[in-house]
């Protein structure tokens, strides 16, 4: 697959933990890390009571959407190569992609 570009929400082959498979899991794009490495931010569909989940509905995409309502984990951070990347499925509103940096900035400084 191509560039990616922050905001995007894509789905990544996650491997099991014995590599003999891996599952489709969706991730907000960060950054470029450089060397066709890309910073991540797991979406899950579930908060799991943390303060500084951020929650996706379907109004918080500019295009594109997610099945279910979803949460970004701010420290669920990680780099992947984007041959790991199977697809793109859209691109979060620029409100709700400030959102989700301001919480790993509050994550990195201790704010929570």
């Amino acid at each position: 697959m191509g560039a990616f570009a922050a905001a995007e929400v894509v789905l990544v082959h996650f491997p099991f933990s014995d590599l003999k498979g891996s599952k489709l899991r969706p991730a907000v794009v960060l950054a470029d890390a450089g060397r066709g490495d890309w910073l991540l931010r797991q979406i899950t569909s579930k908060a799991y009571g943390y303060p500084l989940c951020v929650q996706m509905l379907g109004k918080d995409f500019f295009h594109g959407s997610l099945q279910l309502t979803s949460f970004a984990r701010p420290a669920k951070l990680f780099t992947a190569h984007a041959s790991l990347i199977a697809r793109t499925a859209g691109r979060l509103a620029s409100e709700k992609i400030d959102e989700i940096r301001n919480a790993v900035i509050k994550l990195v400084r201790a704010e929570a």
